[in-house]
Parts: C-alpha cells; structure tokens; sequence
C-alpha cells in the first residue's frame, strides 16, 4: 500500500510543471492584451484572440521599432544638420562696435574714391565709445513737460567728456526734425537737453521716446559714422 501511495505522489510531481505551463501562459497573456506581446528566444510571440504570430523586426516590440526608426530618422537629420555647417562661417562680429567699424571697413574698400590718406578708423572708434558712454553710463535724469521733455545728462570723467561732445552735436542734427526744437544748454556737470514740439501729437511722440530714444532718431548716425572714418566732418 505504501509502495502504491508513494508511485502516485511521483507521478503527481513529475506532471505539474506541464499543467502549470499553460496556466502561466494564460496568465502573461491575460496582462499583455491584444497590443503587448512576450519575447520567446529570437522570435517574438504576440498574444490575441486569433492566437500567437511571430512578430518582425527581430523580435522586437511593434512600437519599439517605431521608436527605433524614429530615432534614426532624427540621427540622421542631425548628422546632415552638422555636414551642412562644415566649414561655414560666423557672421556676427561678436562685439557691437567692432561690427560697426567692420561695416565702415567693406564701404571704404568697396569705394575706388576714398582717400585713405584721410580715413581714421581710431576717431571713428573714439566717437563709438563716446555713445557708449552717454548710452550706457550717463545720468539722464528726464522731465516731461505738456510739449515735450527736459534732461539733465550728467556724468563724470570719461563719461562727462562724452557728453559735453555728443549731447549737444546730436541736439543740432535734430533741431528741426518733425517739427522738434532740440537743443541744449551747460550744466556744470553735463548739459541739459530739451525736446519740444508745437504739435500735441509730436509732443507725445517726444515724450515716449524719452532721452535715448530722442538721440537714436532718424539716419543720422550712420552717415556720421562713415563721414567720421573718412576724416570729414558733416
């Protein structure tokens, strides 16, 4: 009897890995779904209602192929990207004032009229740094008035030097346009600048601007700057 219970118990163990097979199959299926699928060795069985297939791209997911190919394709876009900059060149200058004087250089080059006996390049430099310090380091303290506005620019050293030279040269240049009056009286420290218009509209149109942007108006400046480099004076 022993013997008999002892044969049954064996033979009860040497069947459950095969009846659990299909269970755990079902059970990997049952979580895939129809759109996921399992890696079985190098071909790929995908889970459904019409059974297994086998899945291309060896063995790899459907959407991880998409991704894959995806991937190449922008790769390869960024490899022509970096072929087509091979051997460009930079177009900015890297510093304001230096591609100011560089546009200046192609003018002159380019005219077979300029004399170059007269041409200064370090005045043309001096009057660029005179704008950036009347730009960027001058005091401008502005008031508006009902036609236009009224500024104390002030500074010291370099600074004050910069505006004594530019404040009142661009005042005249731009007395008269659209109508303005502009012009400008001493401080001790600076000069005062005053913006004014009889036309109410114009007045608003002053006011808006403001000092630097009073300066910064019309074409005057780049014609100075190459009438500056050519050793003239407008």
């Amino acid at each position: 009897m022993r013997r008999l219970v002892a044969t049954a118990v064996t033979l009860a163990l040497l069947a459950a890995p095969v009846l659990a097979q299909p269970a755990v199959e079902g059970h990997i299926q049952g979580q895939a779904g129809d759109s996921d699928s399992v890696q079985s060795g190098p071909m790929q069985i995908q889970s459904g209602s019409t059974g297994t297939r086998p899945m291309h791209n060896e063995g790899m997911p459907r959407h991880s192929a998409q991704m894959h190919r995806m991937g190449m394709h922008h790769a390869d876009r960024g490899t022509a990207s970096s072929r087509d900059e091979v051997g460009a060149v930079p177009t900015q200058p890297g510093q304001g004032a230096f591609g100011a004087v560089q546009e200046v250089v192609r003018i002159l080059e380019a005219d077979p009229a300029t004399d170059w006996s007269k041409v200064s390049l370090d005045a043309l430099r001096e009057h660029l740094i005179d704008m950036e310090e009347v730009t960027l380091h001058a005091d401008a303290a502005v008031q508006h008035m009902d036609d236009g506005i009224q500024v104390a620019v002030t500074g010291q050293g370099r600074t004050l030097d910069a505006i004594r030279r530019m404040v009142p040269a661009d005042a005249r240049h731009l007395n008269g346009q659209n109508g303005w009056t502009v012009r400008t009286t001493d401080l001790p420290n600076g000069v005062m600048l005053i913006a004014t218009s009889n036309d109410p509209k114009q007045a608003t149109i002053i006011r808006g601007l403001g000092f630097i942007g009073v300066l910064a108006s019309g074409n005057y400046h780049q014609e100075h700057h190459l009438m500056v480099a050519r050793g003239r004076h407008m």
